[in-house]
């Protein structure tokens, strides 16, 4: 893994105005390029071409939902050789099930699960937990916006 692949976060969510949000937090909070998409197939297709620090999957989306996502790319990870470290997890979610969300918090590499609404700082604040490497910007990203 290249330092450039520890600063980079997958966002996938199928909202799309809450993946720019994100998005635009996570480029002004750290110093790290974000890459987010509300479709969870380009967003499987671009794990499995870049390496990520951390993943932010919505935990609710039609077909593919973020957890099914996520056993996806471990799969696929595990699988080659030699196996990829996968990143952790953290998952949003306003209709997940909050049972099926607590079951989940169990699994390996899921390290996260946030309910919307959520303050953008709670997220912030987890992906410093799961990324204490991350360097924090010093106020201006001139990262380009990838995958909207």
């Amino acid at each position: 893994m290249t330092d450039r692949d520890l600063k980079r976060i997958l966002v996938v969510d199928d909202d799309t105005s809450l993946t720019r949000l994100i998005s635009e937090a996570l480029r002004s909070r750290f110093r790290c390029e974000v890459d987010a998409t509300p479709n969870p197939e380009y967003g499987f297709e671009l794990a499995l071409k870049k390496r990520y620090r951390v993943f932010v999957f919505d935990f609710s989306m039609p077909m593919i939902d973020g957890a099914m996502l996520f056993t996806l790319i471990d799969k696929v990870y595990n699988h080659v050789n030699p196996p990829l470290v996968v990143p952790p997890l953290i998952l949003i979610s306003g209709r997940g099930d909050e049972a099926r969300a607590q079951e989940l918090m169990k699994e390996a590499g899921v390290r996260g699960f946030l309910p919307k609404p959520f303050a953008m700082n709670r997220l912030m604040e987890k992906i410093s937990e799961v990324a204490p490497d991350l360097e924090v910007a010093d106020g201006e990203s001139t990262f380009a916006k990838i995958g909207d």
